[in-house]
């Protein structure tokens, strides 16, 4: 699905007249031959991500310009998974975990609020994760299967990270999906559909063999307690019947 190239912190994934759709920044639906994922530094600094973004990836040799991630894990660490008509690249880190508590005595959480609690634990730091999940087919997918796909991945995204690390995400976590609009057409991508049956198996494999590469001298973080970052959504909402 995707012909990859990483040079200078930035990953291009490469493919003619791909239809795209994001969650990332200035994300949605797009046509374009190419989406990049960048690394950014340590204490990052940017707040105008256009130029950035720009500059990063005329830097890097790219002419080409489509949909684009950040992170704070090195491209060194990007991981391509393959299975049937689907292809995954993801990179992982988990140093800014996202909890959502399930179990527990409610009386133990606070009232609703709009906004998570923040926590810093562990050592502190700059929160350096985020998963980044570049999912395709080369299948055409139908607008809504398309949508359903970034559903799918990152369902199949959370589960692996819930076994790692006790959390589904971070706190950045993003998935861009894509698909080849002359492709065999498909009206559904859910579980059970051969391209949704695929995409959970590369996700998976794909975001395990990351996280493998990124702590492979050190320990996965377990949660907010042992990461430099992360937010815990202990608040409770009201809940009535309808």
């Amino acid at each position: 699905m995707f012909e990859a190239t990483r040079r200078d912190g930035v990953c291009r994934l490469s493919r003619p007249d791909t239809r795209w759709l994001s969650t990332g920044y200035a994300g949605g639906e797009s046509r374009a031959d190419a989406a990049f994922n960048v690394t950014v530094p340590e204490g990052w600094p940017e707040t105008d991500l256009d130029a950035y973004v720009e500059r990063r990836l005329s830097s890097a040799g790219f002419d080409e310009r489509g949909p684009t991630l950040l992170t704070g894990v090195g491209q060194e660490h990007a991981r391509r998974a393959r299975f049937g008509p689907v292809g995954v690249v993801a990179t992982a880190g988990v140093s800014n975990p996202a909890e959502l508590p399930i179990d527990g005595d409610p009386s133990e959480w606070d009232d609703e609020s709009d906004t998570a609690d923040v926590t810093a634990g562990g050592d502190g730091g700059d929160p350096t994760g985020t998963v980044n999940v570049f999912v395709g087919t080369t299948r055409s997918l139908e607008p809504g299967a398309l949508a359903n796909l970034v559903a799918v991945a990152a369902e199949a995204k959370a589960a692996t990270l819930l076994d790692r690390c006790g959390a589904p995400g971070t706190t950045t976590d993003a998935v861009v999906a894509a698909c080849d609009p002359t492709g065999d057409p498909v009206t559904f991508s859910g579980s059970a559909t051969e391209v949704g049956n695929a995409a959970r198996v590369c996700v998976r494999d794909a975001v395990l063999a990351s996280l493998d590469s990124r702590y492979d001298d050190d320990p996965i973080p377990r949660g907010v307690d042992e990461a430099s970052y992360g937010v815990v959504a202990d608040d409770r909402a009201t809940v009535s019947p309808i």
